[in-house]
């Protein structure tokens, strides 16, 4: 798994927070290609409105709100999901092009592809006489 680092907190495990709620930490899976990692996370319940994906110092990282919601005309007889907020971390190699993220998600898994950067093109340095 090149290009990413350790996560910050342990998969699949609620972390502590000083806010109201639950915080769950979603389970991912990771998987390369030769262009990019792609990073799959399970996010069910959050609305895209309610996701942020960020970049910082290196920093990857997935935060969103869950919501339940009934269908009209249906009601509630067994819960296992819980409303709460998800967060999970990342940090990134320098090999990982930033800039060029791309997010989607769809029935409630977020896949995220993280394109690798490329090599500089070798280049050959002229030297100048000194006088």
């Amino acid at each position: 798994m090149s290009g990413m680092g350790t996560e910050q907190r342990a998969p699949g495990r609620e972390a502590e927070r000083m806010r109201g709620g639950p915080v769950f930490v979603p389970v991912a899976d990771v998987y390369e290609t030769k262009d990019a990692n792609i990073v799959v996370l399970e996010l069910p319940g959050v609305d895209p409105e309610q996701l942020a994906v960020t970049v910082e110092k290196r920093v990857l990282t997935i935060s969103g709100r869950s919501r339940s919601v009934v269908p009209e005309g249906y009601s509630l007889t067994h819960a296992e999901y819980r409303d709460g907020e998800y967060e999970r971390s990342f940090t990134l190699s320098e090999s990982i092009d930033s800039q060029s993220i791309e997010a989607e998600l769809k029935d409630g898994l977020l896949k995220l592809k993280l394109p690798k950067s490329r090599p500089a093109p070798a280049a050959t340095i002229k030297v100048k006489a000194g006088s």
